[in-house]
C-alpha cells in the first residue's frame, strides 16, 4: 500500500490508462475523498479505497485500475448529504456492491 502521507489535497487522480478520475479533497479513513467541484465529479463527492492506489507520481495519484473501473467502483456522497448506505461503494475494492 502507498504511504498515506504522500497523498495530498488537490492532487490529480488518474487511472492506470492515464485517464482523469478526479482530484483529491482529503483522506477519509481508508478512502480518498475526491472533490465535488472537479468536472468529472458531477457535483458529488466520490470515494476511492486506498487499495486502488498503485503509486504516487509527482503530484499525481495513479490507480491500479483503469479510469472506467475506478468510476464503476467509487462511492458517492451527494451534495448536502452526509454518509449514507450508498457510501458502501468503494469500501471493498472489487466487491459486488461496488458501482454507481
Amino acid at each position: 500500500m502507498v504511504d498515506r502521507g504522500s497523498i495530498r489535497e488537490h492532487q490529480d487522480v488518474k487511472g492506470s490508462d492515464g485517464g482523469h478520475v478526479g482530484t483529491v479533497d482529503h483522506l477519509d479513513g481508508d478512502r480518498i475523498k475526491l472533490t465535488k467541484t472537479d468536472p468529472a465529479a458531477g457535483g458529488e463527492h466520490h470515494f476511492l479505497h486506498l487499495d486502488s492506489v498503485d503509486r504516487i507520481d509527482g503530484d499525481t495519484v495513479v490507480l491500479n485500475r483503469t479510469t472506467a473501473e475506478a468510476r464503476d467502483e467509487w462511492g458517492v456522497e451527494t451534495v448536502g448529504s452526509g454518509p449514507s448506505e450508498g457510501n458502501a461503494h468503494g469500501s471493498q475494492p472489487g466487491s459486488p456492491t461496488a458501482g454507481p
